[in-house]
């Protein structure tokens, strides 16, 4: 009988091992993906493909125990050698290879030309052969860096005494209203796909005061265009006990300096790759919505024509406004109306036409929307029956406030979106692994 006692040390390195002080010169095993080969004549390089980015091996006939012939694109190999030091390598190291054992090799050629650093291909071809494009290591970079955002996201909220939760992505009712639904049968029973996790999170504040979450939501909404999906992660918070919804902007503002730490300490490898500057979080303006309206019409003459909503070209021109007038990348909209936002939505005391939210604007697009919400049972009853809504599935809802809830507030933030804005990417499909849309369900 054996035990397992924990995690199984392995013979193969990995590229930080490689790194280390005191390599050079030390015989090793590592293994890989052949990511490309180049046949020099006298030498070869035979680029492997590994989770820290690229290994630089080279191939000397008189050196190696087998036939360069033996390996093509795909291979998944074993590799020994020596650890040489050279500035010309990625990382600076290369392994200059004695024996090779081949672990597994394609059945069909590459299909695509994924070793260059940028595939000429089209959007749709990447995305049809999306298992495949991602083994591009440019490619590949745009989801390591997301990995970070949420890492940082993650961090951030933890260290502020948030709880992280898991709540259903099937429901018995929408929790935006409207009719950007997706409808299932549920064992012959109605049901829908969570558009947001608004009720449960709220409903937890109840119970552990600050609680986070990160997990897809799903609108069935009829758009084709570069910043909509049909599903997409979303970075939900929502944290009790505020004075002002003020509270959960300075909240986000913290989770963007995190994510932006976090990227710059750890990411940096990713970053160069896709040419990207961090934006500074550090300082953010925040703007009422009337006020943004006016100052983009007046200063880039720009007729008003929705007044209880932002176009995407007025969101763009609010980013370039504040870009130039006070160099900053994120700007906080705030007091929209109220017809434009959920029957959840806090009424500002002050003027019950606005309320108590925003958004978060990052490079003139929206990435975030929160805001206060009503926590009071009998002015929630009433925003739902001057909506002419009906209670009808929202009884699990509504029973945390009728037993009392305390003022909270939260917001959602796009994860694709968030990243295609860092990485300058022109259509968020670009930073989703595997977009759903109106015409695509596979891969």
């Amino acid at each position: 009988m054996e035990f397992l006692t924990g995690v199984l040390q392995k013979k193969t390195l990995e590229i930080t091992e490689l790194m280390q002080t005191g390599m050079e010169g030390r015989t090793v095993v590592v293994n890989g993906a052949v990511h490309t080969i180049r046949d020099m004549g006298t030498i070869a390089f035979l680029v492997l493909r590994k989770r820290d980015g690229l290994l630089q091996c080279v191939y000397e006939e008189k050196e190696a125990d087998f036939s360069l012939k033996d390996l093509k694109e795909a291979d998944t190999i074993e590799a020994e050698g020596v650890v040489a030091l050279s500035e010309r390598a990625p990382g600076g190291i290369e392994i200059r290879l004695r024996s090779v054992r081949i672990l597994s090799e394609p059945a069909e050629p590459m299909p695509i030309p994924i070793a260059k650093s940028k595939m000429n291909v089209s959007l749709e071809t990447r995305l049809d052969l999306r298992p495949i494009s991602l083994r591009n290591v440019r490619e590949r970079a745009r989801f390591r860096i997301q990995e970070g955002i949420v890492r940082g996201f993650r961090q951030f909220l933890t260290q502020q005494g948030f709880t992280e939760i898991h709540t259903p992505k099937i429901g018995s009712k929408g929790a935006e209203g409207g009719a950007n639904i997706f409808k299932m049968d549920y064992f012959h029973r109605p049901a829908v796909l969570a558009q947001s996790p608004q009720f449960y999170k709220q409903m937890m504040v109840g119970v552990f005061d600050r609680v986070f979450e990160t997990a897809p939501v799903f609108r069935a909404e009829k758009h084709n265009t570069r910043r909509h999906l049909n599903e997409y992660t979303s970075l939900d918070f929502e944290m009790g006990y505020i004075d002002g919804f003020e509270e959960v902007m300075a909240m986000e503002t913290g989770v963007l300096q995190c994510m932006m730490a976090t990227l710059r300490a750890e990411y940096g490898r990713e970053l160069d790759l896709m040419g990207i500057t961090l934006p500074d979080a550090d300082r953010i303006p925040a703007v009422r919505f009337e006020e943004a309206k006016r100052l983009v019409s007046e200063k880039y003459d720009r007729p008003i024509r929705n007044p209880y909503d932002l176009e995407p070209e007025e969101e763009s021109l609010i980013g370039r406004y504040f870009q130039e007038e006070y160099g900053a990348d994120f700007v906080f909209v705030t007091h929209y109306p109220s017809r434009k936002r959920p029957f959840y939505a806090m009424d500002d005391p002050e003027d019950p036409a606005c309320t108590l939210s925003f958004d978060c604007l990052f490079k003139g697009m929206e990435i975030t929307t929160g805001g206060q919400r009503i926590h009071d049972y009998p002015m929630l009853l009433e925003k739902i029956a001057k909506r002419g809504m009906t209670t009808e599935g929202m009884e699990a809802y509504l029973m945390a406030f009728k037993h009392g809830m305390p003022p909270h507030g939260g917001l959602g933030i796009g994860l694709e979106r968030l990243t295609m804005q860092l990485t300058g990417d022109d259509n968020v499909r670009e930073t989703t692994l595997f977009p759903r849309d109106l015409s695509r369900l596979e891969p």
